[in-house]
């Protein structure tokens, strides 16, 4: 019997540590395309799986065919469009924590590049790679959640982060968040001034042009506080400042707020200090 054993040796070994995978998301083109060009504060690979049509990234326009990957780094702004007799079907990863260097592929043989002031994208074929198969894995774990699908997937991602990698002389930098914590910081100081509006998460993603769920997330991890709840303590706040120092109404003070009616005031205000606007203000001034 023959036997053959391969060493592993791990004198370099990769670590993706602060590269966080937020979505998978496939789509196909079905007649009602809305082709508008929109940026994100994470970075995005956009696979062709079918079909034929460009991208647009910065006011330059490029052609994208099957198996082609397109890389897009944070703050780019970029959109596709899809041949109505050939209809596009792609999948797009978003991919927190990093974003990719392309400084090394001028001679690339098989690549375009768009460089911009604030980032760039690249686009490349990977006809003789296994990225589509390993999306196929990764498709399949999110989509039937078997357990500990999320660990499966974030490794699975690593795994094709190594293969790119592999590609044209492509490198990685790792961490956007001073981009993330500006815009975060933004959202915190509009909330800061603007509290007594009537504020939705639709309302602070198009002031920091961020895809509202990411939005949240990324503000929760900088501040502590999701932003709902940082506008509610910021609320409170406020309320116990104004019920210490004024003779307005729990009805006025509720309104001047912000918040939709009196009793869900009081209630909120009851559930964050543990006693009613009434017994507050009570307390306060027997003090």
């Amino acid at each position: 019997m023959g036997s053959t054993r391969h060493r592993i040796d791990n004198n370099n070994p990769l670590s993706f540590e602060q590269s966080q995978l937020l979505y998978v998301s496939t789509s196909k083109y079905e007649g009602d395309w809305q082709s508008i060009l929109h940026s994100h504060p994470f970075s995005e690979l956009f696979y062709v799986v079918n079909g034929t049509g460009s991208f647009i990234a910065e006011g330059e326009e490029f052609p994208v065919v099957k198996n082609d990957m397109v890389i897009i780094n944070p703050q780019v702004q970029h959109t596709e469009k899809s041949l109505y007799t050939t209809p596009l079907e792609y999948i797009v990863l978003g991919i927190d924590g990093l974003s990719f260097s392309f400084e090394n592929i001028a001679s690339a043989q098989n690549g375009v590049c768009v460089k911009t002031a604030s980032g760039a994208v690249y686009k490349y074929n990977t006809h003789h790679a296994n990225i589509y198969a390993y999306l196929n894995i990764m498709l399949e774990e999110i989509s039937r959640k078997y357990e500990n699908y999320e660990t499966v997937c974030q490794n699975l991602l690593e795994v094709l982060l190594i293969c790119m990698l592999r590609n044209d002389n492509l490198s990685i930098v790792q961490g956007n968040d001073t981009v993330i914590n500006r815009e975060c910081t933004q959202i915190k100081n509009y909330l800061d001034a603007n509290y007594s509006e009537n504020i939705t998460l639709d309302t602070l993603a198009e002031l920091s042009h961020m895809n509202k769920y990411y939005m949240a997330h990324a503000f929760t991890k900088y501040i502590g506080l999701s932003p709902i709840n940082y506008l509610l303590q910021k609320r409170i706040q406020e309320g116990k400042s104004l019920l210490e120092s004024t003779s307005y109404s729990i009805a006025q003070i509720s309104s001047t707020l912000g918040f939709s009616s009196q009793s869900y005031f009081s209630q909120s205000f009851k559930k964050a200090t543990g006693k009613t606007p009434v017994q507050y203000r009570t307390e306060v001034r027997r003090q």
